[in-house]
């Protein structure tokens, strides 16, 4: 698969950068332009499964009205190294974000961080860790708590057999992920299974919320979320502690589905009061 997603990244000739981690992996970013050169960028942090790929009609959209934007692909995910549906720890996590912003600062002045679904997770832990490099957050389709019955629950033996087999050798992708509806199946970009620490890594249960953070943040949520409703994406964003957040609902929006010019128009007249080009 390392072979394969080499390959593929050697065939794609669409902008993009490769950031040089200081452990020699190579971290993918796309890269979408505006028609005039911005000195704000929007950095898209993607979703469980996914890669910065599908971000690209969103991306569009944010070009339209003048702003740069760039897709990280996660390690172990789409067209960046490292093992598949892995992260080694969550201090390789941080490290790696560290560099992917330090990178993005020298071709931007301005960086406001989008986190989709398991991406607002990685936007919250790169904001609480370098709020000072960051000027604002776009967190979309993500709640407290997900809808009952969106997955099937695992039994205490496939429980145990994943802990035990993670034990013995942890960077194996013992635990599969699948929902109704997902998207991606016919991708060979996706990925359908992680590491039992990719999962604890990644946990939002242990999110420090009470933790204040003095940046703007605009918090979406599809009307049609299969995931989570909209009460529960209110709950989470009443969690997070700032003095300067707004929530909105993305009109006819799924959980990674409908992000349309209409449905994001709220976010869209946020950055412009916000961030002025």
């Amino acid at each position: 698969m390392r072979e394969k997603i080499k390959q593929l990244r050697e065939e794609f000739n669409d902008p993009h950068y490769l950031v040089a981690t200081s452990d020699d992996k190579s971290l993918f970013l796309r890269e979408w332009s505006p028609a005039k050169p911005s000195d704000i960028v929007i950095l898209i942090f993607h979703g469980i499964t996914a890669h910065s790929g599908p971000y690209a009609e969103m991306a569009k959209i944010f070009n339209n009205h003048g702003y740069s934007v760039l897709g990280l692909d996660l390690r172990g995910h789409g067209l960046s190294d490292g093992n598949r549906g892995d992260y080694p720890s969550k201090e390789r996590l941080l490290k790696d974000l560290e560099e992917v912003i330090q990178f993005v600062k020298t071709k931007f002045s301005r960086i406001i961080l989008l986190g989709h679904s398991l991406g607002v997770i990685t936007s919250l832990i790169a904001s609480y860790e370098w709020m000072d490099q960051i000027d604002g957050l776009i967190l979309l389709s993500a709640g407290k708590e997900v809808r009952p019955g969106v997955y099937k629950k695992i039994s205490l033996m496939k429980k145990l057999k994943i802990v035990f087999s993670s034990l013995l050798n942890p960077n194996k992708p013992v635990i599969h992920y699948y929902r109704e509806g997902m998207l991606g199946l016919d991708d060979p970009l996706f990925n359908f299974n992680y590491t039992f620490r990719f999962m604890r890594i990644f946990d939002a249960k242990k999110l420090e919320l009470s933790k204040k953070i003095h940046l703007p943040i605009i918090h979406g949520i599809g009307e049609n979320d299969e995931l989570f409703s909209i009460e529960s994406a209110q709950e989470l964003f009443n969690q997070i502690t700032t003095d300067d957040k707004v929530f909105f609902i993305m009109k006819g929006a799924k959980h990674a589905l409908g992000f349309s010019e209409k449905s994001l128009d709220d976010l869209i007249n946020w950055m412009k009061i916000k961030f002025k080009l």
